[in-house]
């Protein structure tokens, strides 16, 4: 082979090697940009991964929390249907006794067909408090007296609070009752209470709070949150049960 060849065909394979090492840097920058990308979506995609699992977490305790408390609703009106279908147990004497103080209290109803009194919460309770007003004290002193002649001292009784539909916000009224459920409840309690301080024995009365998903009015008006925010107290005959309680269960 002659020299020109000779360097011809070396320039020829110096060409040819120089073209396929030109080839094979560029997939290699490439592959590198494409691990580097690679290894920022896995950190992504765990990231999400993790956010996914906490955000199951929350959605399977919320579910859980809102299926105890559809069966507490659930419950709940289930008792307050069989009351309002109960008919009154009490004697014409004593639903005139009541009729009366209906007509001295204003802020006080009875419906002599079913013997459910109502308390207005503006006579009963301060916005926000389950502390009853001074002035109630006549009223469920009254109540409580009636309740204990006759054969009414035989009747049992449930009182049942509820609110309106606005959340409970302030701090100092949330420390004691963290939403609706606690203050219609609590409500109830210190209505017990005090028809307690007044001789109506303990063995005879009952506590439900229905917070606001039982409104008179279904408005959200001003007039109708103050019609919806109440006190009822039931007046059952001595056989009659409500929620799992039996008075006849009950020693008195």
């Amino acid at each position: 082979m002659s020299f020109a060849i000779r360097i011809l065909v070396a320039g020829g394979i110096g060409l040819l090697a120089l073209s396929q090492t030109a080839c094979n840097m560029v997939p290699r920058y490439q592959l590198a940009q494409a691990q580097n990308r690679t290894r920022q979506l896995h950190e992504q995609n765990r990231g999400l991964l993790a956010q996914i699992q906490s955000l199951q977490q929350q959605i399977a305790g919320l579910n859980a929390r809102d299926q105890t408390l559809q069966s507490r609703l659930d419950n709940l009106l289930a008792e307050r249907n069989q009351l309002g279908t109960t008919r009154s147990p009490l004697s014409d004497a004593t639903n005139r006794q009541f009729a009366d103080l209906e007509k001295r209290y204003p802020g006080f109803e009875f419906d002599p067909q079913t013997g459910v009194s109502k308390f207005s919460n503006d006579i009963l309770f301060e916005s926000g408090s389950d502390e009853l007003r001074a002035d109630a004290g006549p009223l469920l002193s009254e109540f409580a007296r009636i309740l204990n002649t006759g054969e009414a001292s035989q009747l049992n009784v449930l009182v049942a609070g509820h609110t309106d539909d606005q959340p409970v916000k302030k701090a100092s009224t949330k420390s004691r009752h963290p939403d609706n459920w606690y203050l219609s409840a609590h409500r109830s309690i210190n209505v017990v209470h005090e028809l307690h301080k007044h001789g109506i024995t303990n063995s005879r009365m009952g506590v439900a709070g229905y917070a606001e998903y039982q409104p008179r009015v279904a408005r959200t008006s001003n007039d109708a949150r103050r019609q919806n925010r109440r006190v009822e107290i039931f007046v059952l005959a001595p056989g009659a049960s409500t929620a799992g309680w039996d008075p006849g269960t009950v020693k008195k």
